[in-house]
């Protein structure tokens, strides 16, 4: 296979040999390092305030630019801090030393090098090179420097390309960190208590998807990889806990967009003795305090619109919305016959769905959901798309629950859990009786689940919030696939 491959790679692999023919291993176990690039940087500039000595480093990096002139080289070596200029000399290193790296050394390669720190006539900081290690010898070309990697397909199937080509790509995904590291901090001074349940699970639950289906050799049995964590959290409601979270993978086999991947990362929470309105004022304080410590304030840029997190977001009822933006009460239509038809009436450009309460849906998404840039609370929804939320007490039709929107974003659901037993089997049944109308995205019944309900659950608030959309949000992206590091694709030949 390796002679088939280009010139470029050729030439490294006989640099690769010529290393080894000569006793060097080009791919040590270990190096020194003494300071990051950046910490490098910061330690001559230290010794200039205080008037000491230049510091001697040991730094290490992958060369990103290199610039020969017969005795002398410029280059620029980067890790994870930052890049960091380095300058070898013939008569600082030596004839063969020197002819060596010129020979061995290409764009890619990976070195150590050792050196007094001083500033160059440009003002740039740089290593006064006295010895070098190859590190690693990149056998493949980096992408090409001036273009960069800019087709989507091979930035997404090859993430460590475009990492390396692209630096903003990096910032992207230190802030995917960050804002987890931020969501978890909330939530830990708030007093909640981070917890971790199955993936694969016996019957699958906590929302209304498809899951993926795998059987478990052992056992002999089939499993499912989770939907949602929801189910099993409520169970820890159940046993005591009164605050608990968990951030975790989940998995929905559906179809792939630029909002949806079937392996996503959520948050979900769950707090006794709480209802939905103080999962609102958790979910606006939390987002807010999480722009604040990774933005650095409560604004936002997203596609054009400056996004304001600062609370309180908008409450708006879900009937009401819908009502502004299409015209139609879709009360004043209690069927989905009834409704379908006056839908097709105003000429509305929406697909037909299985229930009532899944055209409602669809008018929400289509219809209203582009419109709601400025975070906004969408709230009671129709109970046959809500069969794990409480009713309301003003109307048993429509259920506590509320889902989040910002920039056109639907970022997170949330509910007053139900937790009467017996409603919740009535709830389940239903499903059952939608599933086998067809629809394949019903809610499973949960025999375990009603079992730890009869024996009782506090009044609950719980929460689900999309980490990859809100990364998409802080990050300005309009593809999910932007902010997961290795998203699905189909498959092709390589």
């Amino acid at each position: 296979m390796l002679e088939n491959l280009g010139d470029q790679v050729q030439q490294r692999l006989a640099k690769l040999r010529q290393l080894r023919e000569r006793g060097v291993d080009p791919y040590p176990a270990r190096t020194l390092r003494s300071h990051t690039n950046a910490q490098a940087i910061h330690a001559l500039e230290q010794s200039e305030a205080d008037g000491n000595p230049a510091p001697f480093v040991h730094v290490v990096g992958r060369i990103r630019a290199l610039r020969i002139m017969g005795r002398s080289t410029f280059a620029h070596i980067e890790d994870g801090s930052g890049r960091l200029q380095i300058y070898l000399r013939q008569d600082d290193l030596g004839e063969e030393a020197y002819a060596n790296f010129k020979r061995d050394f290409d764009l890619g390669d990976f070195i150590g090098v050792s050196g007094h720190m001083f500033r160059t006539q440009t003002g740039e900081a740089t290593v006064r090179v006295h010895k070098y290690q190859m590190l690693a010898k990149a056998l493949h070309p980096l992408p090409e420097k001036w273009h960069g990697l800019r087709d989507v397909e091979t930035r997404y199937r090859r993430r460590y390309l475009d990492l390396i080509a692209n630096e903003e790509v990096r910032r992207i995904f230190i802030t995917r960190s960050r804002l987890i590291t931020a969501m978890r901090s909330f939530l830990d001074r708030q007093g909640f208590l981070e917890v971790e349940t199955p993936t694969l699970q016996p019957i699958y639950g906590g929302a209304m998807a498809q899951p993926f289906i795998t059987h478990h050799n052992a056992l002999d049995m089939d499993l499912y990889l989770r939907i949602s964590d929801e189910l099993y959290l409520k169970r820890l409601i159940v046993g005591g806990f009164e605050k608990v979270y968990e951030i975790c993978k989940d998995f929905r086999n559906e179809g792939i967009s630029t909002r949806h991947n079937p392996e996503f990362t959520a948050m979900e929470c769950y707090w006794a003795y709480a209802d939905y309105n103080d999962m609102m004022w958790l979910t606006e304080n939390m987002i807010a305090t999480m722009a604040e410590q990774v933005l650095g304030g409560t604004q936002l840029t997203f596609q054009g619109h400056t996004i304001d997190l600062t609370p309180p977001w908008r409450r708006w009822s879900l009937r009401d919305a819908i009502q502004e933006m299409t015209g139609i009460d879709y009360k004043e239509f209690p069927t989905l016959e009834a409704l379908w038809e006056e839908v097709r009436r105003r000429g509305l450009d929406v697909s037909p769905q299985p229930t009532w309460g899944k055209l409602i849906e669809e008018l929400l998404g289509e219809i209203v959901e582009p419109t709601l840039i400025q975070p906004t609370f969408i709230k009671d929804y129709p109970v046959d798309i809500s069969p794990l939320a409480k009713s309301s007490p003003d109307d048993p039709t429509h259920v506590e629950r509320f889902e989040l929107f910002i920039g056109g974003l639907e970022t997170g659901n949330a509910y007053s859990e139900l937790n009467d037993p017996l409603v919740q089997r009535e709830r389940f049944e239903q499903q059952a009786q939608i599933a086998r109308a067809g629809d394949v995205e019903a809610h499973p019944m949960d025999e375990d689940y009603l079992l730890a309900l009869m024996h009782g659950m506090p009044p609950t608030g719980g929460l689900g919030i999309g980490v990859d959309r809100l990364t998409m949000l802080f990050t300005d992206q309009t593809s999910i696939r932007e902010v997961i590091l290795f998203p699905h694709l189909r498959s092709r030949e390589q």
